[in-house]
């Protein structure tokens, strides 16, 4: 009975090895201060706003949240209840680059002049087209009101407010995407794994370290069964 215990504490835990590989994707934002220089009509202005970037996912997709915690640049005259509309670019950097527009609803209220203009929350879709740990930085402001258009840029260089990993078509890895494969996978191997379709095996470290943990269950469980058959076999009344 010893044994057989021991040879289920090893199969529990060859089971529950692969598990804690294949966690949750991490996601970590934070707040990040842009300072704002603003080309408008009437002269250079200029304000620091904290950002916050979220993420939730839509379809195949991460609908992005950017939001303002203080006013960027102001108006000489008032500004009359939807007279202001907000947009802004979202830069995407790390294993995926681009940018991502993304757009608010105009004021709701009216804006008094001289006063920093609250920007609404802007919103857009981001598509991954890799996989891997992606950050979304604040760029470009823009506002149109009045028939009049305000750039603001960021100069301080501000970090990411959001760092995400994604999953883009290929899979859970980068694979060979037409210039090259990364993480140093092949691209002229086969794999007798592979389904129809030409797809190359897929050798990013996420895909890598799943298959050496499900290779080690593997393992494990093939010693847990010698093991049992082992003590069955001794347990056996000699003849």
């Amino acid at each position: 009975m010893p044994n057989r215990k021991r040879t289920t504490l090893a199969l529990a835990a060859a089971l529950a090895g692969p598990v804690v590989v294949v966690g949750a994707p991490a996601a970590h934002a934070e707040v990040v201060d842009v300072n704002y220089q603003c080309v408008t009509p009437i002269g250079p202005k200029g304000a620091v706003s904290p950002i916050n970037i979220k993420s939730v996912r839509s379809g195949g997709g991460h609908k992005l949240t950017m939001s303002f915690q203080k006013g960027v640049s102001s108006s000489p005259v008032e500004l009359g209840k939807g007279a202001m509309n907000p947009s802004a670019v979202i830069e995407v950097g790390g294993a995926d680059k681009g940018k991502v527009q993304v757009s608010g609803p105009a004021n709701t209220e009216a804006i008094p002049a001289n006063t920093p203009i609250r920007i609404s929350d802007l919103s857009g879709t981001y598509t991954p087209k890799k996989s891997g740990k992606v950050t979304f930085t604040a760029g470009v402001l823009t506002i149109k009101a009045l028939g009049t258009t305000t750039t603001c840029t960021p100069r301080n260089n501000p970090g990411p407010s959001l760092e995400l990993d994604v999953v883009g078509p290929g899979g859970p890895s980068d694979g060979s995407t037409g210039d090259g494969s990364k993480g140093g996978g092949s691209t002229g191997g086969t794999s007798g794994g592979s389904s129809a379709g030409g797809e190359l095996p897929r050798t990013g470290p996420l895909d890598s370290a799943a298959a050496l943990g499900t290779l080690g269950g593997t393992v494990l469980l093939t010693g847990a069964a010698g093991v049992l058959w082992l003590t069955r076999r001794g347990q056996r009344p000699a003849g």
